[in-house]
């Protein structure tokens, strides 16, 4: 049985309306109790005006959205009532039908339920969160396409061929007796991996670049003093939020900012300077750049075109050497060389289009990619690389002639993993855990 519960599901702000959501097995019993007419008998989706009352008193004028379970979103009975927008007349309305027997919900418990009663599954539940939670119109785009479901055709294939090749399996650990079966389940489960391999890697490298579109990178300006990384921020940004001054080591902390790149968006952080210091407070700004090279998904070196490399740029270069990274000259309006090759820039003057150039195209982000559907969260991503992990170990033991029951224990991982994607293994545990992200009212 599920207990009927009760949240707001818009924002607790002063509003036109406000909705609130009740949900569960007594759920048409416990509304009617405080609304002024009876839905006990409701058998479809119903729109109702009228008034909540506590006893004989009026708290509001509402319309209620009725729907009988299991077409409703979480899939059982539930209520949607619109009420005027004052937070003061949704709490009273809250307040009334926690008195009447339902309780408060808790963080995505609506999504939960909708998991838990199969009207979405775990793909589409994470969906529904990253919509909410989306920054830029590209990212929002990419999660509706899991949340109608289209992510989750990519997975569901290689469950059902793993599943195909477990179930022959079955049939020789139930009969060993036949060792001609063995042979040629051994000869299975090398065609299915050698098959499903390439797709998962194929999935892998599509999802870590959903992973970018939903979540952006983290981008370090380092270089040394003086060098304009403070004016590449600003130039970026479009406003003027670092302190630029001709005196090297201005910048003596992480300045921020955020830009959206065709889609991507990127967090900039301006570093201070880095340079041999003894100063004690530059000092910790160069040990905080250090660190920030370590953190950053990119790093954009930044060297002055007017002048020559010195030790401390080469200092810097190898630095950056094993992080993805970008070498960009800047102040090329200073410099007497023209044939500086790479990427030139000017920041003080904006001229910065070759560098944003060089940042998408790092990223290896295309135009299809914004469109394609991709298992794009950390969870997914790490039980996808689990698939093939055990899919290559089954294939392993099946080239060294290990008996099949062995071979199968690696693929039954395999599909294991399959199914907690998509949330049909130990349903239960991994909901609690993603559903609590979820904020009151979803």
């Amino acid at each position: 049985m599920f207990e009927t519960i009760v949240a707001l599901a818009t924002a607790p702000l002063k509003s036109a309306l406000h909705i609130i959501r009740v949900s569960g097995d007594d759920c048409f019993e416990i509304v009617s109790k405080c609304f002024s007419k009876d839905i006990r008998d409701i058998k479809e989706r119903t729109l109702l005006v009228g008034h909540i009352k506590n006893e004989e008193k009026i708290v509001d004028e509402v319309v209620l959205a009725v729907y009988k379970g299991p077409k409703s979103f979480t899939g059982e009975d539930m209520v949607e009532i619109t009420c005027h927008g004052s937070v003061l007349i949704a709490n009273e309305i809250i307040e009334l039908l926690i008195s009447k027997g339902a309780r408060y919900a808790v963080n995505g418990e609506y999504t939960s339920r909708a998991f838990l009663h199969q009207r979405i599954d775990l793909i589409q539940a994470e969906a529904i969160n990253d919509v909410i939670n989306a920054t830029t119109k590209e990212a929002k785009e990419l999660s509706l396409l899991s949340l109608k479901g289209e992510t989750s055709k990519l997975i569901s294939p290689i469950k059902s061929r793993i599943a195909d090749v477990l179930s022959l399996i079955e049939v020789n650990i139930d009969y060993p007796e036949y060792e001609d079966i063995e042979v040629a389940n051994k000869g299975n489960v090398i065609d299915l991996v050698d098959e499903l391999v390439p797709k998962i890697d194929l999935l892998v490298a599509n999802g870590e670049k959903g992973l970018i579109i939903k979540n952006g990178i983290k981008v370090a300006l380092v270089g040394k003093p003086n060098v304009g990384k403070s004016s590449l921020l600003n130039a970026l940004i479009g406003e003027n939020k670092a302190i630029v001054t001709d005196i090297a080591g201005t910048t003596r902390d992480i300045v921020e900012g955020e830009i959206n790149l065709n889609g991507i968006l990127l967090h900039l952080l301006d570093t201070a300077g880095i340079r041999e210091v003894e100063d004690k407070v530059e000092s910790i700004g160069v040990n905080k750049s250090k660190e920030a090279i370590k953190e950053a998904d990119l790093v954009i070196v930044l060297l002055d075109a007017s002048k020559s490399l010195d030790k401390e740029d080469e200092e810097i270069l190898e630095l950056v050497k094993d992080i993805p990274h970008i070498i960009a000259y800047n102040k090329i309006d200073l410099s007497k060389n023209k044939d500086i090759k790479g990427i030139s820039i000017s920041a003080i003057n904006n001229d910065i289009s070759s560098l944003k150039e060089a940042i998408y195209e790092k990223l290896g982000i295309k135009e299809e990619t914004f469109k394609t559907p991709s298992l794009n969260n950390v969870r997914q991503l790490g039980l996808l690389k689990n698939i093939k992990e055990n899919l290559l170990k089954a294939k392993e033991d099946a080239n060294n002639d290990l008996p099949i029951d062995l071979v199968n224990v690696s693929l039954l991982e395999a599909y294991n993993a399959s199914l907690e994607i998509l949330g049909e293994y130990n349903q239960r545990d991994i909901s609690k855990e993603i559903f609590s992200r979820f904020c009151v009212g979803k």
